[in-house]
């Protein structure tokens, strides 16, 4: 087994690394407190978060707050053992740099 065959290609990018550890720590995120954590566009936002929803990582949930669309994210059962692999892999690969 390789050092780096637990590292996710998914979380390469820095803002689905970023969305993904937001999420880990946090019950759940909406889209503009990730916008505004991550200082990243509308439209990168919602590409990343739509790759993640696509590998099953993070669950969307929309809703109206008053008249105002939201929505927000939250890990998955998959997405939370595939990102604690993923950080695992990264933290023996340091130790063994």
């Amino acid at each position: 087994m390789s050092i780096i065959d637990n590292i996710n290609k998914v979380f390469d990018h820095r803002i689905r690394l970023g969305i993904m550890s937001v999420l880990m720590v946090n019950e759940y995120a909406d889209f503009n407190a990730l916008k505004e954590l991550l200082e990243v566009t509308d439209g990168n936002l919602a590409s990343h978060t739509k790759a993640l929803e696509n590998a099953d990582y993070i669950k969307v949930e929309k809703q109206f707050i008053g008249r105002k669309p939201n929505t927000r994210y939250s890990t998955t059962k998959l997405g939370e053992a595939e990102f604690k692999k993923h950080i695992v892999a990264l933290e023996k690969l340091i130790k063994k740099s």
